[in-house]
């Protein structure tokens, strides 16, 4: 699904026949064109021939059924990993934006992968859109959205931002702002862009260490970009937005879980509009997932310093599709 070349090729059309492709794709979810039956016969044939609607995609579903891993093979045979998660009547996709990923975060599996492209903002669409095809045979529907599956989002940032104007867009997939999160690892112009742009999405930051040595070790990019450097950007960003920002916290055990940063990190959180995210940490090589003594008791030293926090659910663990887990090459 291309929507530039939709576009190009209904440009001999009368102009609400675009209106009549979008709905048809967005709304209607149809899977292949012959389903569009307000379209005549020979433009239906046309449109299957140079835009169609079909996604190449595997599907693997956990042990409780409440997480798909969904494989997708692009037009050039690069291969993506993209997530449905179900939480009660949450139904939230986890995206990829790129065909691995070039940061190297020593917890992440994609990071391993290495960068091969960027995705384009069709083909992170087409993610969303393939789950949405899934869940309306299920009379459900996409709640929400996550930027945080392979591939840093802010180095893909005129895709991204593509992607998530589509999304919301009330002639696309109508996914409220509020509802659409993006991740980052700490990108900081891509931050002071997104916090000029005229759409309320919500923005998490991966912070995973309290210091930058610790920091420095685990990510990287953090070498570039020093936490003073990157808190100062988070301040101007909810200067400007008055955005709450969430910070993930990946627990790894004996690494970054130990109550001295505990402290570090509740001294750094102490502001209005930041909230905590604690994530177990997923198996992915060298390291080991904290205790869940240790969790509970890093996230009640937090509570009690008057932090917010939270400790994200687990999902996909039994198919490799947890936070840190995506990864084409097994």
């Amino acid at each position: 699904m291309n929507i530039e070349k939709l576009q190009h090729i209904l440009s001999d059309q009368p102009a609400y026949r675009l209106k009549q492709a979008k709905k048809a794709i967005f709304i209607d979810l149809i899977e292949d064109w012959d389903e569009a039956t307000v379209f005549p016969k020979d433009l239906r044939e046309k449109l299957n021939k140079e835009c169609p609607l079909d996604i190449n995609a595997t599907l693997t579903i956990s042990k409780d059924a409440n997480t798909k891993k969904i494989l997708i093979k692009l037009d050039d045979n690069n291969e993506i990993e993209t997530v449905l998660m179900k939480n009660r009547d949450r139904n939230t996709v986890c995206v990829s934006t790129q065909v691995g990923c070039a940061l190297k975060c020593a917890f992440c599996a994609t990071g391993k992968m290495g960068l091969t492209r960027d995705l384009k903002a069709s083909e992170i669409v087409a993610q969303v859109l393939l789950i949405s095809r899934h869940l309306k045979k299920k009379k459900e529907h996409v709640t929400n959205v996550v930027f945080m599956g392979m591939g840093e989002p802010l180095l893909n940032y005129d895709a991204t931002l593509d992607a998530v104007r589509i999304l919301n867009d009330k002639d696309g997939l109508h996914i409220g702002a509020r509802k659409i999160s993006i991740s980052t690892s700490g990108i900081i112009p891509g931050i002071k862009k997104l916090a000029n742009e005229d759409i309320q999405v919500n923005l998490a930051i991966s912070l995973h260490a309290p210091n930058d040595r610790l920091r420095q070790e685990l990510m990287p990019i953090a070498r570039k970009y020093s936490l003073e450097e990157l808190f100062q950007t988070i301040d101007e960003y909810i200067k400007k937005t008055n955005r709450k920002v969430m910070f993930e916290y990946v627990l790894i055990r004996e690494v970054n879980d130990l109550p001295i940063q505990a402290k570090k990190l509740a001294k750094l959180m102490r502001k209005p509009l930041y909230m905590v995210n604690l994530i177990p940490y997923n198996e992915t090589d060298m390291f080991e997932p904290s205790s869940q003594a240790a969790i509970t008791r890093f996230k009640n030293f937090l509570l009690r310093e008057g932090i917010e926090v939270t400790e994200r659910k687990r999902f996909g663990r039994d198919i490799s599709a947890a936070c840190g887990q995506l990864s084409t090459k097994k």
